[in-house]
């Protein structure tokens, strides 16, 4: 008798057949977030911070209620109502959740902002979304001088360092404010965050999400971190919370599922991140392919990290079959990749606990999404096919829209999909490969090549501390691959390691794919989530 053993992904298909949304008709993020575990279990602990001597401060549920109904206070009596704009402006802390619950409670927009913008990163963003206020610290504050004159609808300004004329003292704020507030009746289609794309190509678009957006994350957060809310979970991620990684892939999910987020706000450094999840005990970490190809760049052979892990989830860039299995034997983890994009996040991924993992891929449909790669006629291509990544719409995770840009809302739909952009492959078990985002695809000599491919063989010679690929015009081959490189410390940058690169990757992909061009680097430009910021490096040649 033949016996027919089960598809390995068998976890996963159940998963998808039992999974149904629960949306209730009234849905506001602050009160699920926060106050059902401040009434249910007050003094659980929502934050732990780490501070600049290496001790820790703890916030429960209770306090953030209160903290964030006065703060909420506080924007009322300065004309801050629904729809409006408020900017958050700091580091990884607990005033950042703050800031984000009392704007939840009033019915206004949050517009998180990366603490690495410079003045016209900034100045973009705060002009283009009419910001009518904006919480930041004396480093934020310094920048918003030089673009000030130039936002005439930012009326009111709070910083966490205090008075100084310019703006109002947070703490003070807070301490002559009410601690009862209540939230707005808002529904979960409602307007609650305004989150900037990363602007790879262009200037970026405000993204506005409803308060739907963070139930819509949970089932991508237990996809990625299997088992997630037991007693001891603490989760972190280096990712700031101004990017949707950081916000929606870590902090406010989390929190509404009642597990504790590490608030550290630090430069990622490789040995001190490990000793910090350790000592802390993390025990589930958010950690996008940048931070994972640093620790691999810093790990020394042989050595293991015995820190307590449970769960690795990383998303923002292709993580490269290569950093996959070492994080594997470093870890003794799967790291399980995830990927969306601003507009719609967390659709795609891996659960190696549901039988869903593949090295170089990104993995299957996560329960409650439904997602096709899609030729350019919208049918869904066959197996390794080339074509684009799409999501089913509806879809409670999708953004409402852009701002004030009805244009380009309606051309990120096409035949009932959200269209994302990103070219990929599914191969004939169903697993989706990322190839690279649709600009960045190199047509050369009638090849269409991606770049995350050869940006990963790169990433395997011993001398490639980090790699990004772009297509260069030729008159010949209509681009040729051009390769940026910086080089590990030591490593001399000349003609020799040039033709090294290049034999390297000829071998172990193709003739076509390898770089016709090599030019070395001190660093390479990366958005605050840590992508590569290719229009920059074209306009290096």
């Amino acid at each position: 008798m033949t016996v027919l053993s089960e598809p390995a992904d068998t976890l996963w298909r159940q998963a998808r057949r039992n999974f149904r949304w629960r949306l209730p008709p009234r849905f506001n993020i602050a009160a699920a977030a926060c106050d059902v575990w401040a009434r249910r279990d007050p003094h659980r602990t929502a934050i732990l911070e780490r501070l600049a001597d290496g001790t820790t401060r703890r916030t429960s549920y209770e306090a953030l209620r209160e903290a964030s109904c006065r703060f909420a206070n506080v924007l009322a009596l300065s004309g801050i109502g629904p729809g409006d704009r408020v900017a958050v402006l700091l580091p990884q802390s607990p005033a950042v959740v703050i800031a984000h619950l009392a704007i939840a409670r009033l019915g206004a927009m949050a517009l998180p902002l990366a603490v690495l913008f410079g003045p016209d990163a900034l100045s973009f963003r705060l002009a283009h979304s009419g910001a009518s206020a904006v919480l930041l610290d004396a480093g934020g504050l310094e920048k918003l001088r030089a673009i000030k004159d130039g936002l005439p609808a930012l009326q009111t300004i709070f910083s966490v360092d205090g008075a100084d004329g310019e703006a109002i003292g947070f703490d003070a704020a807070l301490a002559g404010a009410s601690p009862e507030f209540s939230n707005a009746d808002t529904s979960p289609d409602d307007p609650a965050m305004m989150i900037y794309t990363s602007g790879t190509t262009g200037q970026p678009k405000g993204a506005v999400h409803g308060h739907r957006v963070v139930p819509a994350h949970v089932p991508g957060l237990r996809f990625a971190h299997p088992g997630l809310g037991r007693p001891d979970d603490l989760m972190w991620t280096p990712a700031d919370w101004a990017w949707a990684g950081g916000l929606l892939n870590v902090l406010l999910p989390s929190l509404m599922l009642g597990v504790p987020v590490l608030a550290w706000a630090q430069r990622f450094q490789p040995e001190e991140a490990m000793a910090g999840i350790a000592t802390l005990g993390v025990r589930n970490a958010f950690l996008p392919p940048t931070a994972l190809r640093m620790l691999q760049a810093a790990h020394r052979p042989g050595q293991r990290y015995a820190n307590g892990l449970r769960s690795i989830m990383s998303a923002g860039e292709t993580l490269g079959p290569e950093t996959f299995a070492w994080a594997r034997e470093a870890f003794g983890l799967t790291v399980n990749e995830l990927y969306g994009q601003t507009e719609c996040n967390l659709v795609l991924g891996s659960c190696d606990a549901l039988g869903v993992s593949r090295a170089g891929a990104i993995g299957k449909a996560v329960p409650g999404h439904t997602v096709a790669v899609l030729d350019a006629d919208g049918r869904v291509c066959a197996a390794d096919e080339l074509g684009e990544i799409a999501v089913k719409a509806p879809d409670p995770v999708m953004f409402l829209h852009y701002w004030q840009d009805e244009a380009a809302t309606a051309a990120k739909f096409r035949n009932g999909y959200l269209l994302t952009g990103d070219q990929a492959r599914r191969d004939e078990d169903g697993y989706v490969h990322f190839v690279g985002r649709g600009d960045d695809i190199i047509t050369s000599a009638g090849y269409r090549i991606g770049p995350g491919e050869i940006e990963d063989c790169l990433m395997r010679h011993p001398a490639v501390a980090y790699a990004a690929v772009i297509g260069k015009k030729d008159a010949l081959r209509t681009e040729i691959v051009k390769a940026f490189i910086v080089v590990k410390p030591g490593i001399a940058a000349d003609d020799a390691l040039t033709s090294a690169l290049q034999g390297f990757v000829r071998a172990r992909l193709s003739a076509h794919e390898y770089p016709r061009e090599i030019a070395y680097v001190a660093s390479l430009p990366l958005t605050s989530s840590g992508k590569i910021i290719r229009r920059d490096l074209r306009t290096l040649g």
